[in-house]
């Protein structure tokens, strides 16, 4: 009888564990209104090779603001202001301008600086701990959003990576680091004014 109950609350403790992946995204969304952080990222394409590697920083306002720059191993600076999203290559010169209702879920950031009512947009469920982190699945409701699925791994209530899967089976892969909550920030994070001489695409 005894092993049977120590059977029972072994086979229990992952759901319990993971029982607090949900609840550590809530309470991120009801507690933060602005963030930065830096960030590593590897993309592994669909026959699991790995490709290059990218880092940068990020910050967000929320809702629907935030400001994600990549710069190595090349410079690139996605900004939204809640009603448009730039994207611009420094490399090339070249700044694509968006309508925020198309651009929304084109970058991992769109996903953290959305509105507090997250499961309006996506559909979730618990993924169980691994790596000492609470993990949540997020499918997105509309299938036009640009990705299959998204991974957050959580601890201490913010998130610490994301693992996005594409709908051609790639998997881009986040890591966060020195994360900070509500922090002040500059007024003009999230304006942007093409360079002079720049190639502007979409206005």
């Amino acid at each position: 009888m005894k092993k049977m109950i120590l059977s029972a609350l072994c086979l229990a403790l992952p759901t319990l564990a993971s029982a607090a992946a949900i609840d550590q995204l809530q309470a991120f969304l009801d507690g933060t209104k602005t963030a930065k952080a830096s960030f590593s990222q590897k993309v592994i394409s669909k026959t699991g090779r790995a490709g290059q590697n990218a880092s940068g920083t990020m910050s967000f306002l929320r809702p629907g603001k935030f400001r994600w720059e990549y710069t190595k191993p090349y410079n690139q600076l996605i900004v939204a202001d809640g009603n448009k999203l730039w994207s611009y290559d420094k490399e090339l010169n070249q700044v694509v301008i968006k309508p925020m209702s198309q651009a929304l879920g084109a970058t991992p950031a769109a996903l953290l600086a959305g509105s507090n009512d997250f499961k309006k947009n996506f559909t979730l469920k618990e993924d169980g701990a691994s790596d000492g982190l609470e993990w949540v699945e997020a499918m997105p409701r509309n299938n036009e959003a640009g990705f299959e699925r998204v991974r957050i791994g959580l601890k201490g209530n913010l998130p610490q990576t994301m693992e996005v899967r594409d709908n051609f089976g790639q998997t881009t892969v986040l890591l966060f680091g020195s994360f900070e909550r509500n922090p002040s920030l500059p007024a003009d994070t999230f304006s942007f004014t093409p360079p002079k001489g720049a190639d502007v695409v979409g206005e």
